[in-house]
């Protein structure tokens, strides 16, 4: 029987996924989730990695794409990426928040 061998994230990646099963991740089966993850947590030498793996258009449709960077990371990225902030989803204004007790 062939069985395909995953392409599993470095180890050095690990401590970033603490919430999933670190052993099922696949470089190129979870590629949202990886370029999210390291772009929000990781330091040089894993955004080196990053870029080396996925390429810059993939980081670039990540961080366009993704509402769930932290905004000082959407900011960082979107200049190092050369992008429009206008059109990077986590720099967008949230939905209006509801306030309680006035529509309840």
């Amino acid at each position: 029987m062939n069985k395909q061998k995953k392409t599993q994230l470095p180890e050095f990646l690990r401590s970033y996924f603490w919430d999933v099963n670190f052993e099922e991740l696949e470089v190129k089966t979870h590629t949202f989730l990886v370029i999210k993850r390291v772009l929000d947590k990781g330091n040089l030498h894993d955004i080196r990695w990053l870029v080396a793996t996925y390429g810059k258009d993939a980081i670039k449709k990540v961080v366009m794409e993704t509402k769930d960077l932290a905004r000082p990371t959407g900011n960082f990225w979107a200049d190092m990426l050369v992008l429009d902030k206008h059109k990077v989803a986590c720099l967008q204004k949230p939905y209006s928040p509801i306030h309680f007790g006035l529509s309840s």
